[in-house]
């Protein structure tokens, strides 16, 4: 049965709600309904033109109707007048194939046809900078080496908390909040869940950080690389397969504890990495990130080549205990349903073909990755990238023809249109701060 939000609301007090989808380029697009109109809203679908938000279509296209998912609903921590939904976007009677979130049922559908769920993880890092936007917001945060420096972490910690807080009160479940690698940045973990639980809660994060932010006076940016002397922003994403309640990647007898179908799975993901780097790495910024320099910390915590590993930070995927595995690739800017999707699309290619991921590498990539015959490199820009979509026939089938010409014709005739009405902090060069 489905459940009743208007109910809902008048029991919690919510006296609107945000309907929101995310579109291609990753943006939160919503219409604020109250609450005596939520009903018609929740079977029928709140109205969007798709053409003015970053979907392929034209002015002649009707309507796109939002149909709201109510497992989805998270009433705002800080606004709790409000009640923030996830929706479906739909056109004349189906869904809408290009919509990102759309994109990522198909594939945990296609999953459950074959009994798996993928749960996973993202530990999502951000910085938060001034309210002018022209360096990071605490002066007094200069080490050389901050990661994990208690007192500049402090500092923030009324910012901090209150997210941390926030978490709690929506169960959750956070577990730890440190300052990160950069000067200024910042990670705050929670636990996993079914991958669409996790991409709705990736997506309400970064709405919530930035909000609140705003809320303590600072800015919060999620951008891959906004200053060229220090760490990105990544979004690493720790993942497992599952079989009603068994971890299907955990194996005691297999090596590193992981099971056979894991590596296959594992293989997956490598043997589509230079395609997927399109949807986890989405934006120009991205590759000044996985491409970059060494950082002021001394390392740029982010791959550059197609390998894996065990417990060593240095590769695109590592292994870092039994049963599941963490893929480093992913930055900031990564649409939180298609990170999903492309996880679970490229793994599930590796079980579909019982892929072999090769023999890993144990060694420090940053120092002897150069002396690795055989290893493919990513992507040197986003260009390359989405050439590797376009040409990869797993994507295709797994995301549709109409999603892969949708994405790449938007990231390509419209970037220079795009730029121009996003802030200096999002615009694709690098600042030192």
């Amino acid at each position: 049965m489905s459940k009743d939000l208007e109910k809902i609301a008048k029991d919690r007090g919510i006296k609107y709600f945000l309907i929101s989808f995310t579109d291609l380029f990753g943006t939160q697009r919503s219409k604020l309904v109250p609450t005596e109109a939520i009903t018609a809203m929740a079977k029928n679908g709140a109205g969007f033109a798709g053409f003015a938000t970053w979907l392929d279509m034209t002015p002649a296209d009707p309507d796109t109707f939002v149909i709201p998912d109510p497992d989805s609903l998270i009433q705002l921590p800080w606004k709790k007048e409000v009640g923030w939904l996830a929706g479906n976007p739909w056109m004349d009677g189906k869904e809408v194939e290009q919509a990102p979130r759309n994109v990522l049922r198909r594939q945990i559908a296609a999953a459950a046809e074959q009994g798996l769920q993928m749960k996973s993880g993202v530990e999502c890092e951000f910085f938060l900078i001034s309210p002018a936007g022209d360096c990071i917001s605490d002066p007094s945060d200069f080490q050389a080496k901050p990661c994990y420096d208690q007192t500049a972490l402090m500092r923030r910690f009324d910012v901090i908390a209150e997210i941390c807080d926030s978490m709690l009160e929506l169960g959750w479940k956070p577990y730890q909040n440190d300052h990160e690698d950069a000067n200024g940045q910042f990670e705050m973990n929670w636990n996993y869940d079914d991958a669409l639980v996790t991409a709705d809660r990736h997506s309400f994060f970064k709405y919530m950080v930035k909000s609140i932010a705003e809320k303590h006076g600072l800015r919060a940016t999620f951008m891959p690389k906004p200053f060229s002397n220090l760490t990105g922003n990544g979004c690493h994403a720790h993942v497992s397969l599952w079989k009603k309640d068994e971890n299907v990647f955990e194996d005691p007898k297999g090596e590193l504890g992981v099971s056979k179908l894991g590596y296959h799975f594992l293989a997956g993901i490598l043997a589509n990495a230079e395609a997927m780097t399109a949807l986890t790495n989405p934006t120009a910024n991205s590759y000044k990130r996985i491409n970059g320099t060494v950082t002021l910390s001394g390392a740029t915590w982010s791959p550059n080549t197609i390998t894996y590993t065990g417990n060593n930070r240095t590769h695109m995927v590592r292994i870092p205990e039994e049963g599941r595995f963490e893929f480093r690739l992913a930055d900031g800017a990564a649409n939180p349903y298609l990170l999903q999707a492309a996880l679970l699309a490229a793994g599930l290619d590796g079980l579909a073909h019982s892929r072999d991921p090769g023999k890993r590498l144990d060694i420090n990539m940053y120092t002897h990755g150069h002396l690795v015959e055989g290893a493919k490199k990513l992507p040197l820009n986003l260009l390359d990238a989405l050439r590797a979509l376009e040409a990869s026939p797993l994507f295709e089938k797994a995301f549709g023809t109409e999603f892969v010409t949708a994405y790449v014709k938007l990231k390509t005739d419209n970037w220079n249109e795009y730029m121009r009405h996003l802030s200096k902090w999002e615009v694709e060069t690098t600042l030192d701060c």
